[in-house]
C-alpha cells in the first residue's frame, strides 16, 4: 500500500470521513483536475447531491484509470460544496465508495458554476 496513517494521529470527534494525516510512499504522482456531474457532451448529471456526487466521483475514477490508478492510491482530496448543508448527504456517498484509509481531505464551500452541487479534485500515488 502506497499510503497509512500513522501510529497517534488523531482527531476530533466531529471530524469527517477522511485521515487527519497520511505517511505516502510515491514514485508519482497523478493529479486530475476538478471533475464535476457532466457527461462527455457536457450534460449535467443529477439533480440531487447523491447524485451528482456519484457522477462526479465516477468521473474521478474514469481520470485516474487513465494513468494505472484507482480510488486506493489517492491521498489528497478537495471537495468544493455549493451549499455546505450538503456536507452530510455528500458524505453518506463518499463513505461508500472511497476506501480505507480515507485521503486527506478538505471540503469547501463556494460558488460553483450553474448546475453543479459538488467539484472534486485529487492527488494519487500512482503503484511502482
Amino acid at each position: 500500500m502506497n499510503k497509512k496513517v500513522p501510529a497517534g494521529a488523531v482527531q476530533d470527534a466531529t471530524a469527517g470521513p477522511y485521515s487527519p494525516v497520511l505517511e505516502v510512499r510515491a514514485n508519482t504522482l497523478v493529479v486530475i483536475s476538478g471533475q464535476v456531474a457532466v457527461d462527455l457532451e457536457g450534460n449535467v448529471v443529477g439533480e440531487t447531491i447523491e447524485e451528482q456526487t456519484r457522477a462526479t466521483l465516477e468521473n474521478c475514477r474514469l481520470q485516474l484509470a487513465t494513468a494505472g490508478c484507482d480510488f486506493n492510491d489517492v491521498f489528497k482530496v478537495s471537495v468544493f460544496l455549493a451549499d455546505m448543508q450538503d456536507w452530510s448527504r455528500f458524505n453518506d456517498v463518499y463513505v461508500a465508495l472511497m476506501p480505507d484509509p480515507k485521503p486527506v481531505r478538505t471540503t469547501i464551500g463556494c460558488v460553483l458554476y450553474p448546475g453543479f452541487l459538488v467539484e472534486i479534485e485529487m492527488w494519487a500515488a500512482k503503484p511502482a
